[in-house]
């Protein structure tokens, strides 16, 4: 089972292999014929010298050609760019399944040791959760995904879980969908877009929709008298200067409009191909289906329109050609014409530039943990229930350890129950802290989790695990994690959540620390509280016989024939072996 993704990505890259090799060998071909045409046409302009109409014929009909191959060329060029994304897509995922990480981005931007979790249980950072899961390729993608892993969501689970299994199964689309994505490479962040169009204010009246179109038919009119009637050209000359004049009037509006748009073009070229392959795809689960409905128009399409735009944009850059600067806008007001063409699709469509933006970015988003779903079949979705206990998995593993390494473990965490995990050092009560909190947090939003089955309650996380001092804050470490602590009781009388802890207070003498954390845990007991707690103070584990909540388990270490050995299983006690001071002795510091 675990093979069938590995498969599907060998047999896409030698698929997409193949079809490269051949576009690139109707590149070359395409290049041959464009260099025969464009050599051909100058030998027959030579060859007629002198004969004007077969010179012109010449003209055009080695144009045509010329032109007619390059689009072809152009097109094939395009192809080109998508095949080498969907190899290079292709074998990055054989990379990832093979164990090679080192071409993901880690999203170490992304680390805040503010948030309630995602600090704590390396979600961000090299190695991290993120870094195996992302596979975005839109900025907004990226920041959606980043919103959705951090954002302590617990509603409509199995709407996500639904959208996810069908996303999964279409591995082909999803793949067309970031070859796509990644053909274009925006210049700003959409939401820089969305503002500029928002808040534009339009500069040019109706008017300005005729004048630049009565402008160029007396333009033609002129170019005809001349041809044909002995109309001098003195008229043209005028004309055409008056037309630099009105057109100068206009310049400022032009060019602040054309700063505010020229960064938008790569954007909408990337995006109008993203909105038209959504167009294509019919989906039945509901959270999909709601999210597809977004694009409907009762018109034109969504990427019509914004091709449109895009097509409007690329029009208005030919003012950077200074040749045809001076003419389109002496003969045909063509900077004028474009502008309002520009203005009047904004008033026409600024409100629903958003939607389309949110849209891509939801995708992209969803596509990468639909990748994660596709490419781990053994993994389980959590049956979500109402009630009964928080956390109930067989055979529950972190699902960054390599399969080979990893050790799983039976996890029942009832409603208020509160587990003391004590432990030898480097028996596994970190990452065992880890992989229940990662676990909530790929349930919370829709993915399967790395467990034989699951039911899972869902729950809100905070996590009080790795605490930094802050010499721009003038914070000392400890009073870094009393603020931590005291963020954790405040967010309990909002709501419910699952506390996941490791040896809190250590900024702390012994006998303070034990008393500190006792009083800490019973508070969270009389708040009714679900969570862990991992420590080294056995003391602590007294509070059981005490509490109800209270459940002890532990990781144990053995020393056999001098050596340390761990079978990282959790157990139901009290940890009995340290081993501090055998590593003491057997690293020879002491």
């Amino acid at each position: 089972m675990k093979q069938i993704p590995l498969e599907f990505y060998k047999n896409q890259k030698t698929y997409f292999e193949a079809q490269l090799n051949k576009v690139q060998k109707e590149l070359k071909l395409l290049s041959l014929i464009r260099f025969i045409a464009f050599v051909t046409t100058v030998f027959f302009l030579y060859y007629f010298i002198g004969k004007a109409d077969s010179m012109l014929l010449s003209v055009v009909l080695g144009t045509t050609v010329f032109s007619f191959f390059l689009r072809r060329y152009w097109k094939k060029k395009e192809e080109k760019e998508r095949l080498l994304s969907l190899v290079k897509i292709n074998r990055l995922e054989i990379e990832v399944l093979e164990g090679n990480i080192s071409n993901l981005t880690t999203g170490a931007e992304f680390k805040d040791p503010r948030h309630a979790y995602s600090f704590d249980i390396d979600l961000f950072g090299k190695g991290s959760f993120f870094q195996y899961l992302n596979r975005t390729v839109t900025r907004a993608g990226t920041k959606k995904l980043v919103s959705l892993l951090g954002s302590n969501d617990i509603h409509k689970i199995d709407k996500k879980q639904e959208a996810l299994l069908e996303l999964a199964r279409l591995p082909k689309w999803r793949q067309e969908f970031s070859a796509l994505a990644d053909s274009v490479q925006a210049e700003v962040a959409p939401e820089q877009i969305i503002t500029w169009i928002k808040q534009h204010k339009k500069s040019l009246s109706n008017h300005h929709k005729w004048v630049p179109l009565a402008f160029s038919l007396v333009t033609v009119l002129l170019i005809l008298g001349i041809s044909f009637f002995e109309l001098s050209f003195n008229f043209l000359t005028i004309w055409f200067f008056i037309g630099l004049g009105f057109s100068g009037l206009y310049m400022k509006k032009v060019g602040d409009l054309y700063a505010g748009s020229g960064t938008a073009k790569a954007t909408f070229q990337q995006y109008y191909k993203l909105i038209a392959l959504l167009e294509e795809q019919n989906f039945t689960s509901s959270l999909l289906k709601e999210k597809h409905a977004e694009i409907r128009m009762e018109t034109k399409k969504s990427s019509q329109l914004m091709k449109q735009f895009f097509g409007y944009l690329n029009s208005m850059d030919q003012r950077n050609n200074i040749i045809f600067a001076i003419f389109g806008n002496g003969l045909l007001l063509w900077d004028i014409k474009q502008a309002y063409r520009v203005e009047n699709w904004i008033l026409a469509n600024k409100e629903h530039v958003e939607n389309w933006f949110e849209l891509i970015s939801f995708f992209d988003a969803q596509n990468s943990l639909a990748n994660y779903v596709f490419n781990h079949p053994d993994y389980s979705f959590p049956a979500i229930v109402s009630k009964g206990a928080v956390i109930d998995a067989v055979n529950l593993g972190h699902p960054i350890l390599a399969e080979d390494k990893r050790v799983s473990s039976d996890c029942l965490i009832n409603q208020s129950d509160f587990f003391i995990v004590t432990g030898a050092n480097m028996a596994g009560k970190s990452t065992f802290l880890r992989t229940v909190s990662l676990s909530i947090i790929m349930s919370n939003i829709g993915l399967p989790v790395c467990a034989s089955q699951m039911k899972y309650k869902p729950i809100q996380l905070i996590t009080s695990i790795r605490n930094t001092d802050s010499l721009s804050e003038d914070t000392s470490y400890f009073f870094s994690e009393l603020k931590r602590l005291k963020f954790i009781i405040e967010a309990l009388k909002e709501d419910d959540y699952f506390i996941v802890l490791d040896e809190i207070l250590k900024g702390t003498n012994s006998v303070d620390k034990a008393e500190g954390s006792q009083k800490f845990v019973e508070k969270l007991i009389a708040a009714q509280a679900t969570g862990i707690i991992a420590t080294h103070d056995l003391s602590l584990c007294e509070i059981e016989s005490t509490y109800k909540e209270i459940q002890n388990y532990f990781f144990e270490a053995e020393i056999k024939n001098d050596e340390l050995y761990f079978d990282y299983k959790l157990k139901q006690g009290i940890c009995q072996n340290m081993n501090a001071s055998f590593l003491l002795r057997k690293m020879e510091i002491v």
